[in-house]
C-alpha cells in the first residue's frame, strides 16, 4: 500500500478546514500545512491534526507557497488539497482502495472535480479532471528498443474518485488582483494563464474588473506572438469593456478580430446586448440567435446556452408586444 503526505496552503480557512482534514485526514500518512498569512484561528484548528505547520512569506505566486509545502513532504506520494474540498464516505472507499492497488509505475493520479458550476468558479464544468495525487520522486527511465530515449511524459491514472469542491465564497477577486501586480510587474502571461484570466473574468467578473483588465486585453488583441485562441479571447473581453462603455468603433473593432475565425458564442452574446440596450430588438435578436444556434462558446458556456435563450425570449416578447 502506498503512503501519502498531504500537501496545503492555507490562510484565513478556520470556517473549513476542520471540514476539508475530517474528510481526508486518516487517509494520510503525513499532514503538511503551509499557512501563508492567516489572522483567525486556522493555524490553531491545524494544530489539530498535524504538528507539520509551516509559515510561508506570500508573495502573490500560488506555485512558490505549494513548491515550498512539496518540499516538506517525505512519503512515497503527495495529496495536493484545497479548504475547501472535501471527500464523502463513497469517494474516500475509492480512495482507500486506490492506496490499496495503484500500481508503483503511475506518477500522477487525476481526480474528479465536482461541484464547480454551483459556486462561480473559473470552470466550464461541474465535473472535470484534475491533477491530485503525485509521486514524490520520478524515476527516468530509458524506453523504445531502438533510438533509445527517456520517457518524458509521466505515467497519468484517471481515477473515479470525486472531490466535492465547497466553497464559501469566490476566490476571483483575489484572482483578479494577483493577475493584474503580475502584468503590472512586466511579466508576460502564459497562453494558459491568459485563457484562465479571460475565461474567469467571463464566468465571474464584474463590470470594474472588466474595465481594470481591458487595457491589458486590448494589448495582447494585437500582440503579434499571441495565437489566434488568444486574440479571440481578448477580443470577448475588451468587447464587453468597450460595451460597458458604449464605444461602438471598439467593438466593431474586436467583432472583426473574432470572425478572422469561426465566431464565438461569447461576441454575438455582446452584440446582442449592444443592440438590446440600445432598443433595436430584431437586430438584438438575431445576434442571440447565433450565440445559441450557430457559434461555440469559447469563455463560458452560459454565453450559447441559458444567457441568449433568455435575451431571445424577451426580445420575441417585446417584438410581439409591438405588433
Amino acid at each position: 500500500m502506498i503512503q501519502i503526505s498531504l500537501c496545503m496552503i492555507v490562510k484565513n480557512e478556520e470556517k473549513i478546514l476542520a471540514r476539508c482534514l475530517d474528510s481526508i485526514a486518516d487517509l494520510m500518512e503525513e499532514i503538511i500545512i503551509v499557512d501563508t498569512g492567516s489572522t483567525d484561528h486556522t493555524k490553531e484548528i491545524a494544530a489539530k491534526y498535524t504538528d507539520k505547520i509551516y509559515d510561508f512569506t506570500w508573495v502573490d505566486d500560488f506555485s512558490a507557497a505549494r513548491n515550498f509545502a512539496f518540499s516538506k513532504a517525505t512519503k512515497e506520494y503527495i495529496y495536493s488539497a484545497d479548504a475547501d474540498e472535501v471527500l464523502d464516505e463513497e469517494n474516500r472507499k475509492k480512495f482507500r482502495d486506490l492506496k490499496e492497488v495503484l500500481l508503483p509505475e503511475i506518477e500522477i493520479v487525476q481526480m474528479k472535480y465536482g461541484n464547480q458550476l454551483s459556486h462561480g468558479t473559473a470552470y466550464n464544468f461541474d465535473e472535470e479532471y484534475r491533477p491530485k495525487l503525485f509521486k514524490r520522486l520520478r524515476e527516468f527511465v530509458w524506453i523504445e528498443p531502438v533510438h533509445e530515449t527517456v520517457r518524458l511524459d509521466p505515467v497519468v491514472y484517471d481515477s473515479e474518485i470525486v472531490i466535492m469542491h465547497c466553497p464559501e465564497t469566490t476566490h476571483s477577486k483575489r484572482d483578479f488582483m494577483t493577475f493584474q501586480k503580475y502584468i503590472r510587474k512586466g511579466e508576460r502571461l502564459s497562453k494558459r494563464l491568459h485563457h484562465m484570466y479571460a475565461m474567469e473574468l467571463y464566468i465571474s467578473g464584474e463590470d470594474e474588473d472588466f474595465l481594470e483588465a481591458e487595457e491589458f486585453f486590448a494589448g495582447t488583441a494585437v500582440e503579434e506572438s499571441r495565437g489566434l485562441d488568444e486574440v479571440k479571447e481578448a477580443a470577448c473581453i475588451v468587447a464587453h469593456a468597450a460595451r460597458l462603455r458604449d464605444d461602438s468603433s471598439v467593438i466593431l473593432k474586436m467583432c472583426l478580430k473574432d470572425l478572422l475565425s469561426e465566431g464565438s458564442s461569447e461576441m454575438c452574446f455582446e452584440l446582442g446586448e449592444y443592440f438590446f440596450a440600445h432598443g433595436d430588438y430584431s437586430e438584438a435578436a438575431m445576434w442571440y440567435y447565433n450565440a445559441l444556434h450557430e457559434t461555440q462558446s469559447i469563455l463560458n458556456i452560459h454565453a450559447s446556452s441559458d444567457w441568449p435563450e433568455e435575451r431571445l425570449n424577451e426580445c420575441s416578447q417585446i417584438l410581439q408586444g409591438e405588433a
